[in-house]
């Protein structure tokens, strides 16, 4: 009995793809800037330019992380901000040179919508399809190329299926032909190597929340040289890249929590990369009609991303919820929708398999019991499903 209470009192959360919790040492690194050092950094007395010495700390610390120069970084609101900037920015800003885009098909959506937008500013976007595992061809990216190409944009790994890109071969081809190339590293920044020289990207975007820092910030890598129209008019904050009072508790906790990344990295991939392992054996084994999407081994160490057969996601996710376990069907920017994961259509995923899908991601605080748990609970949750649903019942006779 009181081993069933303790299960039904227990709080897992897998979902750290979708935000992670503040680590407590980013939280008291974070505290003398809301009363204590609160000065505007724009400003020339005292208190104004302690808040500057921090986040010129911050900046550098950052920068030095990424293999970047300071002044090659800018604060942003987050990665869909930085996301915007780097899209937006490089377009109106090359419109005299080109107006023609190359992303993929399994861009997040503050990619993809950016891109549409520019699409009714007159500009020609090319969407890359995917192989089966996620992969974008970099012949394909070569092959799109006009010479009216001024941009890509290909995601470092996907946020949904952990597809990590071959970043370093698309950075290659976009360098020879002198096209700026863009990455949204939201998902791997700081979670595994990246550094801006040996990826040879140009543009950049990180956001602090997906590596145990706070909410509300982010930043955006722009290589010396590289020419974008400003996203947000005003002040001259950010070298003019970037108008808005910064941030200054925010980037002192991205700091620290990139800070903490470097001490922690190595080992902690090897723990996900285990325990990620684990999981995805486990629901294999355990759970009749189930598959893995994205590549076996070519993905983020956390990512585990499941389609099981006969059930909506949205069940499961509910019911393993009562249960306390916290994961999603896909990108938290697109829970409240009722349309599938426009990943998984693009992997070629029919809908009912895309809208089978579960998404667990693994984190810093998550212990190899936790995995059990899961294991455990999960079997139970589909077998308890499939007895209500008329097709599993059409399938078993």
């Amino acid at each position: 009995m009181e081993k069933t209470c303790y299960k039904q009192n227990r709080r897992i959360y897998l979902d750290y793809a979708a935000t992670t919790p503040c680590d407590l040492q980013v939280v008291e690194a974070m505290q003398p800037y809301f009363s204590k050092i609160f000065g505007n950094p724009s400003t020339l007395y005292s208190f104004g330019q302690e808040a500057r010495r921090a986040m010129r700390e911050a900046r550098g610390k950052i920068a030095e992380f990424l293999g970047a120069s300071p002044e090659e970084i800018i604060f942003t609101s987050g990665g869909t901000e930085s996301n915007n900037t780097a899209l937006k920015g490089v377009a109106y800003a090359g419109r005299n040179k080109g107006n023609h885009i190359i992303t993929s098909s399994i861009e997040h959506h503050s990619v993809s919508e950016s891109c549409k937008f520019l699409e009714k500013e007159g500009f020609k976007v090319t969407y890359l399809t995917v192989d089966e595992y996620g992969l974008v061809n970099p012949q394909d990216v070569k092959e799109a190329i006009t010479d009216k190409t001024i941009l890509i944009s290909i995601m470092h790994a996907n946020n949904e299926i952990g597809a990590i890109q071959p970043i370093k071969d698309i950075a290659s081809i976009a360098r020879e032909k002198e096209i700026y190339f863009h990455t949204d590293s939201v998902q791997t920044f700081a979670h595994i190597p990246v550094n801006v020289n040996d990826l040879g990207v140009d543009l950049l975007s990180m956001s602090a929340h997906k590596l145990y820092g706070p909410k509300g910030i982010g930043a955006l890598y722009i290589k010396k040289g590289v020419k974008i129209t400003p996203f947000m008019q005003g002040g001259d904050q950010e070298k003019r890249k970037r108008a808005s009072t910064e941030n200054i508790a925010g980037i002192a906790g991205f700091a620290k929590a990139v800070e903490l990344a470097k001490e922690k990295m190595g080992n902690e991939e090897k723990k996900l990369t285990f325990l990620r392992d684990k999981l995805i054996k486990g629901i294999l084994e355990k759970v009749e009609h189930s598959r893995l999407n994205g590549h076996p081994a070519q993905r983020l160490p956390g990512n585990v991303n499941v389609s099981i057969e006969y059930i909506e996601g949205e069940s499961m996710v509910l019911n393993l919820d009562m249960k306390g376990i916290a994961c999603s069907t896909g990108s938290a920017c697109t829970s409240s929708s009722l349309e599938p994961s426009h990943v998984l259509l693009a992997i070629g995923l029919p809908h009912e398999l895309a809208h089978s899908s579960l998404r667990f991601t693994i984190g810093r605080f998550t212990k190899e019991e936790d995995i059990d748990y899961v294991l455990e609970v999960l079997p139970e949750v589909v077998k308890k499903l499939r007895s209500m649903s008329p097709l599993y019942g059409e399938k078993e006779k």
